[in-house]
């Protein structure tokens, strides 16, 4: 029997795949790592007779996968999966996977340090400490966290662990959107179920946790932007096409709301003319809400059991789709 084909699509992690060697161990199989800037042709004639693919960043769109000729499977190397043509797979035959439980509380950790930061304008006060400025806000005022109203959009494992750890700042009311959470079991977790306007017109601090899908891109526009407090903060740790970017960046160039603290773009990399780069009330991170070591560890695993499982007993872990039904 010839050895499985396992290409990585994109190489995030510097060569180092010790964790995902070590899960595949049992197997016989060639490794092969593609550059995050390899171009698209040349990845599809290393990937078109690969047996699995491990996924990062790259776009795996329809015209790839119609070129895939024994892929069994598409693994993700995290919980969203908006880079994959998952129905392109399914009728491909093609299993898409990912990791639903890693960085619960490594992201929703970064989710309250982004709030913390723009609440209480630590990057501000910061870079005004290292030119020599003292008692320095740029202008900008800041608020308290308790007595105020938190909203949360989506309300899967990270919202959740995000909304225990913000107990305990004390907040009068703590508003809930996701309609495919019954408003019962958002009660019994101490939440409002709300429709978004009234979330985005009543909250003060404002999270984004829902994933990406056709519902979701834009879900947070001009309009719904100008539905929120002149004094409202906005985080974003789950995918950047969630709020229109440019809409966000005018809404804090011109003072309408408060600030954002945002992990994650429409573009990725932000590129170097962004005019956010520059804005004093927004806090940047670069995706990397996701990491510690020990979740790295967990993800790089997973993904790869995912791999394992599917070509030994012909279904992953943690399956997305189901190209059998």
């Amino acid at each position: 029997m010839n050895p499985y084909r396992i290409v990585v699509a994109d190489d995030r992690f510097n060569g180092n795949y010790e964790q995902e060697r070590e899960a595949l161990s049992g197997l016989e199989y060639e490794f092969v790592v593609c550059r995050e800037d390899m171009p698209p042709q040349e990845f599809l004639s290393i990937a078109q007779e690969a047996d699995a693919l491990l996924v990062n960043l790259r776009p795996i769109p329809e015209e790839t996968i119609s070129h895939l000729r024994r892929c069994r499977i598409i693994s993700r190397y995290g919980i969203g999966v908006d880079n994959v043509d998952v129905e392109a797979a399914t009728a491909a035959g093609i299993w898409v996977s990912n990791v639903p439980d890693y960085g619960i509380e490594e992201v929703s950790d970064h989710a309250a340090a982004l709030l913390l930061a723009c609440a209480r304008l630590i990057m501000v006060k910061d870079r005004g400490i290292r030119v020599g400025k003292w008692n320095h806000t740029a202008g900008l005022k800041a608020f308290r966290l308790h007595g105020k109203v938190l909203g949360i959009v989506g309300y899967g494992r990270i919202a959740r662990a995000f909304h225990r750890k913000m107990k305990g700042f004390g907040f009068a009311r703590t508003l809930v959107y996701d309609p495919y959470i019954p408003s019962e079991e958002i009660s019994r977790a101490g939440g409002e179920a709300a429709d978004l306007f009234t979330l985005l017109r009543e909250a003060d601090y404002i999270s984004i946790h829902a994933p990406l899908t056709k519902e979701t891109r834009h879900l947070i526009g001009e309009r719904e932007i100008g539905m929120m407090k002149p004094t409202a903060v906005i985080v974003n740790t789950s995918r950047g096409a969630i709020i229109d970017q440019q809409a966000l960046q005018r809404a804090l160039e011109e003072h309408r709301i408060l600030g954002a603290g945002l992990d994650v773009f429409e573009e990725e990399p932000l590129p170097k003319d962004s005019p956010l780069r520059d804005l004093e009330n927004v806090v940047l991170s670069d995706h990397s809400a996701y990491y510690s070591e020990e979740s790295l560890v967990d993800l790089k695993r997973k993904a790869a059991l995912n791999v394992k499982e599917t070509l030994l007993k012909g279904r992953p872990l943690y399956p997305v789709n189901n190209p059998g039904s």
